[in-house]
């Protein structure tokens, strides 16, 4: 079994979103941790501006998980937190940033694993719909790989949930401090600086996640019945 540290970042705040019915904070935590078993995996809850109705249920509904409390406010100062956090663990360690509104397929744990086993640098479970959308003529230029999971394609970009190892989140740094200065990250714009700089970011077809907003949901799955 490979090293594997997930931050699952979770808060109270952000901004409205259209998602359907059986998508919500805890929905999502509990089917993670369906898929990824945290007495195999290190996982660790960073819970940024929660109620202390969320609190006790965090506490009550997830014993034996690293819960960390903070106050930072933004989804950027949230993640560059995790992110400086995360260079303190050893080179080979993978670390999966986990936003708290993902839902994951059976088997993700060793999908994810998949990715690195082809030699990616980035690795998503994510497929995500815009790709397949007119801006990006219906489809982006890739390289389809198959690896011992599932099939995976080159994609130039996904969202902050996604998975390096360490020692290449440490050779990347400037780009993710450069990138989570303001309120919000340009997720968008870093893996485009990545791509330049020769890294490779992967995502399964189908995807082994999706995040829970209704319009982008990962094609190919009813995520209803999987949840």
């Amino acid at each position: 079994m490979k090293d594997l540290v997930v931050y699952y970042r979770t808060s109270d705040a952000g901004y409205p979103k259209d998602k359907p019915s059986y998508v919500n904070n805890f929905s999502c935590l509990y089917n993670f941790l369906k898929e990824f078993p945290f007495k195999s995996v290190n996982i660790i809850v960073m819970a940024d501006n929660v109620s202390d109705e969320t609190k006790e249920k965090l506490e009550k509904e997830s014993s034996g998980l690293d819960i960390h409390y903070t106050s930072i406010g933004s989804s950027a100062g949230s993640f560059r937190n995790v992110f400086m956090d995360s260079l303190n663990l050893d080179d080979d360690t993978i670390v999966y940033f986990l936003e708290n509104d993902y839902i994951h397929a059976p088997n993700s744990m060793n999908a994810l694993f998949d990715g690195f086993d082809i030699g990616a640098h980035y690795v998503t479970l994510y497929d995500h719909p815009d790709k397949y959308i007119s801006s990006y003529d219906y489809g982006e230029p890739t390289r389809v790989m198959k690896g011992n999971v599932c099939h995976w394609k080159m994609t130039i970009s996904t969202t902050m949930t996604f998975a390096a190892k360490v020692s290449t989140l440490t050779e990347d740094k400037d780009i993710w401090i450069e990138n989570t200065g303001g309120s919000y990250p340009t997720d968008h714009q870093a893996f485009t600086q990545l791509r330049e700089k020769g890294r490779t970011l992967v995502s399964p077809i189908p995807g082994y996640s999706t995040h829970g907003e209704t319009a982008w949901l990962s094609p190919f799955r009813n995520w209803g019945e999987i949840i």
